[in-house]
């Protein structure tokens, strides 16, 4: 059973036991005197003209990503009722990532005026999810104007943050004679063949290093004006009073040897990257097209090997085709190629950059003994495998035996597409985070109901049960309360040496019977899921157990009937509807990478 909240929520969600309590208290402040652009202001100079430029120039390559379409994923939008439902108002702190520009606006709690808009459901966002990504549109996520506004650091010298998009905003009336705030990026203007753009720039190398990805990719519990809502509780129960980490991926990175660090004599650079390499350098690819330009006031080729690729690649292969599917086409966002562009680098990304596998079986003896095979999982990429919202999200090893004959014969973390089942065998190995949330009365950190359906109340979760994810090559972060793995070993690289192995070796035991043909082969499959069938239960059943109101309805007084999305369901049950659909395939896996062996008889 799920312990009580330890404090008295008030109507709204910003009123607390002892008074007024803010969510996001911390960086730029709604208000803004010079407001956020919508893209498609951009676009008209940053967007391609064809099939050849959609795939590097900036609109282009970013109107695609789930950074372009934070505020139109269902997925994230079932979550935050949930969110919500569980601790009233805390989507201020969640839509504060997803949709920035409103929230700068003031179309989520604050409305920048010392007032309160009780917008932490999105019923007070402008625009639909189809709509073209005009400023009047809340639902273009995260946005160019956004980005390119980033500083370092506040504007009375205040110290810059890592996590929960606590963003510090250029918002200055003036840059280089322009009206309003710098656009900031990696370049000085002129240069050969380029002029200066039509608008205010400025150069900045805070954008050509990982800590203005760490600025929203490292997400706390919310820390609010009086201190974190909640703090990592350890599985013998001792309350660290470390804000709770939910997401690490930026500490990940930086605890490992893809940070920028010397290297001892002899130690190898971690592959396949060279030292020093940043979360841009993996997930902003640099385009070689010899026609390669930024903007369509340059030349084309003037960006040829120096053009950081906007598409922010990640592991998210499934919700990109929800979106287009939902959202798309000539009447809708127009950008289909864009999303499945996405999907594509996605599957790159976990197939030629994430892993390697390799197996080896133990010498056989005849049918009716047991054949042992030794798989071997390797991170290649700069962060945990897998990393990021842990939810729902999880890795697995599906390996299987055939006999002579190609007949199966044993297999482990069998996957039913048909139904999204994936079978916890007794020698399963799943690499996932198991977030939850302490009982005192049991000891024990809850991931689960007593029947054993799997909770996920992510803005409760104040433990953590186990954390086998893979670390990064280099990983340095084994006694960081943070980021270490739970309940699992990594043993260091060479004992004394702080750093944890970027692997995990896992034995199998497959029985032989009599009479089997031989050779007996075995296939490893590493596969990896951005949402399990329990998660997408869970988030269904929250909503018809809490009988949450379909998005018109709970939005209704607010703003006119949305024509898209879950106009006539709730949002979970929305989600799960789009799961079930076999134009979606229920969030299939991914297949990273296979290996095989076969005995010698």
């Amino acid at each position: 059973m799920l312990r009580a909240l330890a404090l008295t929520l008030a109507v709204g969600g910003l009123a607390l036991a002892g008074g007024p309590v803010d969510f996001t208290p911390q960086g730029t402040q709604p208000g803004l005197q010079v407001g956020m652009e919508g893209p498609q202001n951009c676009s008209y100079c940053h967007k391609g003209n064809d099939s050849l430029e959609l795939e590097f120039m900036p609109h282009s390559s970013w109107s695609g990503s789930m950074m372009a379409n934070a505020a139109r994923d269902p997925l994230f939008w079932a979550a935050l009722d949930v969110a919500n439902h569980d601790l009233p108002g805390v989507g201020d702190y969640c839509l504060r990532c997803h949709t920035p520009a409103a929230w700068l606006a003031g179309r989520v709690h604050k409305d920048g005026a010392g007032g309160f808009v009780n917008g932490q459901n999105g019923c007070r966002l402008l625009g639909d999810h189809n709509d073209p990504d005009f400023t009047s549109n809340d639902y273009a996520g995260v946005t160019c104007h956004l980005c390119h506004r980033l500083m370092p650091g506040g504007p009375g010298g205040q110290p810059g943050f890592i996590g929960n998009g606590d963003l510090w905003v250029d918002d200055a009336l003036e840059c280089n004679g322009y009206y309003g705030p710098c656009r900031r990026g990696p370049y000085r203007y002129p240069q050969a063949g380029i002029d200066p753009p039509p608008h205010g720039w400025a150069q900045s190398a805070y954008h050509t290093g990982s800590e203005v990805c760490g600025s929203c990719h490292d997400v706390s519990t919310p820390i609010t004006s009086v201190g974190p809502l909640r703090t990592l509780i350890l599985n013998d129960g001792t309350n660290t009073g470390i804000p709770y980490p939910i997401e690490r991926t930026f500490s990940e990175w930086r605890q490992s040897d893809y940070a920028d660090v010397i290297f001892e004599d002899g130690f190898d650079a971690p592959p396949p990257l060279a030292r020093g390499a940043t979360c841009q350098e993996c997930h902003m690819r640099v385009s070689n097209d010899p026609l390669a330009k930024a903007c369509q006031q340059n030349p084309n080729g003037s960006r040829t090997g120096d053009l950081p690729v906007h598409e922010f690649a990640g592991a998210n292969a499934w919700v990109p085709g929800l979106i287009k599917g939902e959202y798309g086409g000539e009447a809708g966002l127009d950008r289909d190629a864009e999303l499945d562009r996405t999907v594509l680098r996605a599957q790159e990304m976990l197939t030629a950059l994430s892993a390697s596998l390799e197996m080896v079986l133990d010498p056989f003896l005849p049918a009716g003994q047991v054949l042992t095979a030794r798989i071997k999982v390797e991170n290649r990429a700069g962060h945990k495998l897998p990393t990021g919202y842990g939810e729902g999200r999880r890795m697995w090893l599906e390996v299987r035996a055939r006999d002579g004959n190609g007949q199966l014969l044993w297999e482990s973390g069998a996957y039913d597409g048909a139904t999204g089942v994936l079978t916890e065998d007794a020698q399963v190995k799943i690499y996932e985070v198991q977030q939850g949330i302490w009982n005192p009365a049991s000891g024990q950190c809850e991931i689960a109901t007593s029947s054993g359906r799997k909770l996920f109340h992510f803005v409760l979760n104040d433990c953590v049960r186990r954390d086998n994810r893979i670390p990064p090559f280099g990983f340095r972060g084994g006694a960081d309360l943070e980021i270490r793995p739970v309940g699992y070993l990594y043993p260091e690289t060479s004992p004394g040496s702080g750093r944890l192995v970027n692997y995990d070796l896992t034995t199998y035991s497959i029985p032989v019977p009599l009479g089997t043909p031989l050779p007996v082969q075995v296939t490893a499959k590493l596969r990896f899921q951005i949402a399990s069938k329990e998660y997408l239960e869970f988030l269904r059943d929250q909503a018809a157990l809490n009988a949450f109101p379909s998005e018109n309805a709970l939005c209704a007084g607010d703003r006119p009937p949305l024509s898209t999305g879950p106009r006539t369901l709730s949002r979970g049950q929305y989600m799960f509807s789009l799961w079930s659909n076999p134009a979606y395939g229920k969030s299939p896996p991914v297949d990273m990478v296979t290996s095989s062996a076969s005995t010698s008889r």
